[in-house]
């Protein structure tokens, strides 16, 4: 009789947890993908919008584009395209401290400098970045998503004929996650 109950309890619990497994994979907090939207950049004049996959529960890719609708925008930054990595930290799914490397192709307007004479007219200079990041991100149990973070890059290519060899990109961003 003992093993007979004991066999019953071991399925019934067995059930219970699976059932449980299913019910956290269900919900948002491990959903694989997020939007953003970096409300920072919409106050300063311009549109930031960002996508993620998150690969697990300690680490995720995505993309940022930024594009200006103010000619009076922060340095003068045309457009960005900035492809990042994620390290999570944090106890819940991709969630909490995160560290973060990442590329940028932008395109800048900078005031380029031909040997002893300075050119004062606006030239546009297109040139790739790479950086890396720190930031936090936090998650509601209806997959709301808010998020800060901030990373700094040197510039890799017009280094030379530009006084401006870093960029920087920063943001509180709110989002969802589905």
């Amino acid at each position: 009789m003992r093993n007979i109950v004991f066999a019953l309890v071991l399925i019934c619990s067995v059930f219970t947890i699976k059932a449980q497994e299913q019910e956290l994979e269900g919900s948002p907090y491990y959903a694989k993908h997020e939007v953003k939207l970096n409300g920072i950049m919409l106050v300063v004049g311009a549109f930031e919008v960002g996508y993620e996959y998150l690969l697990n529960d300690e680490s995720g890719v995505g993309i940022s584009v930024f594009l200006p609708y103010d000619d009076e925008v922060l340095d003068d930054i045309k457009y960005y395209v900035s492809p990042y990595y994620r390290y999570y930290f944090g106890k819940k799914y991709a969630g909490g401290f995160f560290l973060e490397g990442f590329g940028m192709l932008n395109r800048s307007d900078r005031e380029l400098k031909f040997f002893f004479f300075d050119d004062n007219r606006d030239n546009f200079v297109t040139d790739f970045a790479l950086g890396l990041g720190i930031g936090g991100k936090w998650i509601t149990k209806k997959g709301f998503v808010g998020e800060i973070n901030y990373g700094f890059a040197r510039q890799l290519f017009e280094t030379n004929e530009s006084e401006y060899n870093f960029i920087g990109k920063f943001g509180i961003s709110i989002g969802y996650r589905f």
